[in-house]
């Protein structure tokens, strides 16, 4: 992979699971079709998009096989208690998901699937590193216009454009200027709002102060219809509106020392 200074990360776009982890979930097709819908940042690998000047690494299979963006031990983690570790147990209304999984399943999937995944990010961001000396990731999410069963955060009221920070890996500029561009670009923008966080490699965590992070989520119901899963008419505006904050903010953080 060519060094790039900023990484765009796509953990949630994929609606794939293979043939020996669909034997192990208990949902009818037609509900596990369903679910995807619901639970799939359906087309953030679309949307999401530069030319020039960002890596991307994208999550090949769904996150209800692995959630690459859980920690992997579930006393870490604060959605395991509501079936959403790393491995799914339950669906969006806390409906079991799948067959009981011995550790050693468990621990299978996370070595097929996460640990090469987190293996790619960790590698992109230090090619940054060293390319650039510094690196900016954009983690790149939708969420749905009306909040599912399992969401922390149950408020009706859901901006268009949600940006996540991390209090040690987001500069004060870099919360700025996302706010400032998604507004400039007509969007409802809230903070940490209905989602939090920006995800950086465990690596690095709290622990390179070179590494930014900000985490990205558009309202889906701008781009798609939420019940079909199909793209609507306004998608391409919206991906080309996205992809003009992205561009800004790739400027941003490489006239930032």
């Amino acid at each position: 992979m060519e060094p790039r200074l900023a990484v765009l990360h796509i953990p949630h776009s994929s609606k794939v699971v293979p043939a020996d982890v669909r034997a192990t979930l208990i949902l009818s097709d037609a509900d596990l079709g369903a679910e995807l819908i619901r639970m799939t940042d359906s087309y953030t690998d679309q949307l999401f998009e530069l030319p020039e000047g960002a890596a991307r690494i994208v999550f090949p299979v769904s996150r209800l096989v692995v959630d690459p963006e859980r920690f992997v031990d579930d006393a870490q983690e604060p959605m395991a208690a509501r079936g959403m570790g790393v491995v799914y147990t339950r669906t969006s209304d806390g409906q079991p998901l799948r067959r009981t999984l011995s550790l050693e399943s468990r621990d299978l999937l996370i070595r097929r699937y996460y640990d090469p995944h987190h293996e790619r990010l960790t590698r992109a961001v230090d090619d940054a590193l060293e390319y650039a000396g510094r690196c900016l990731i954009l983690d790149c999410h939708s969420f749905p216009s009306a909040p599912l069963p399992y969401e922390l955060e149950q408020s009706s009221v859901r901006p268009d454009i949600c940006v996540g920070t991390d209090e040690y890996h987001t500069p004060d500029w870099l919360v700025e200027l996302a706010t400032e561009l998604s507004s400039g670009q007509g969007f409802r923008v809230l903070l940490n709002q209905p989602f939090s966080g920006a995800l950086v490699p465990m690596a690095h965590y709290r622990k390179e102060p070179r590494v930014w992070s900000l985490m990205i989520e558009v309202n889906r119901s701008l781009y798609m219809d939420e019940f079909t899963g199909n793209r609507s008419a306004q998608f391409d505006s919206i991906r080309r509106r996205l992809r003009a904050i992205l561009a800004r903010l790739l400027e941003g953080a490489t006239l930032s020392e």
